[in-house]
């Protein structure tokens, strides 16, 4: 079943002389439950890609379908409130909140969406994360490692359509990188998540389906 589908996607920023294609007519799809790396140098258009795919920013032309629906049909609060409900996201520098510990920051999402936490979901997920002991801790209080798994339970806690992951290895050393990369893995595995995971390492886009390759804003190649 097709969860998402993107068609011609463009971004272009500035106009004349200081014109620069970002994205250029991208299109492909991803069946629910697939896990897809989109790889490339710096530049490739990889993050804009992304940020357009969660409804971050808007396209210059194309469209987004998630789960059957046009996101760029959508309001801005609309869109806010789709991708709050529907999109996790997974950033490289964690994004956590300082004040907040393990727990409320995984749960953040609920309660800005004024839905109650399920405890047994969420001992769940912090068995998952293995963040059983860490949960009444503040993120300065975690290391990399943790506070990167404490950022994937915020994005999976709402069980999202799609999970979106923006170089979720970038900020860490090999040993945790290789623990987020298993961790990813087996949300995909266990909990039937589609994520789509940007890259720069050919190594760790290996545990996806699929890779698909990006060069100047284009798809290049595509392999399993």
């Amino acid at each position: 079943m097709e969860i998402l589908k993107v068609e011609n996607l463009t971004k272009v920023y500035g106009k004349d002389t200081t014109k620069v294609v970002a994205l250029d007519h991208v299109s492909f799809s991803v069946e629910k439950g697939e896990f897809v790396a989109i790889v490339g140098a710096s530049g490739s258009g990889k993050s804009t890609l992304l940020h357009l795919i969660g409804g971050v920013d808007r396209p210059t032309s194309g469209k987004v379908y998630i789960d059957g629906e046009d996101i760029f049909n959508f309001n801005d609060d609309k869109l806010a409130i789709f991708r709050r409900r529907q999109v996790g996201l997974i950033y490289q520098f964690y994004n956590l909140i300082p004040i907040l510990n393990v727990e409320e920051n995984i749960t953040l999402p609920l309660d800005l969406d004024n839905r109650e936490v399920d405890k047994d979901t969420l001992n769940d997920m912090l068995q998952l994360l293995g963040l059983e002991k860490r949960r009444n801790h503040l993120p300065n209080e975690l290391s990399g490692g943790q506070q990167q798994r404490t950022s994937i339970g915020r994005a999976l806690i709402t069980n999202p359509t799609i999970i979106l992951a923006d170089e979720p290895t970038g900020n860490l050393d090999s040993k945790a990188s290789d623990e987020i990369v298993a961790l990813l893995k087996k949300s995909n595995k266990d909990l039937k998540q589609t994520i789509i995971m940007i890259t720069h390492n050919m190594e760790i886009a290996k545990v996806a389906d699929r890779i698909i390759k990006l060069e100047d804003g284009k798809i290049v190649g595509e392999e399993a």
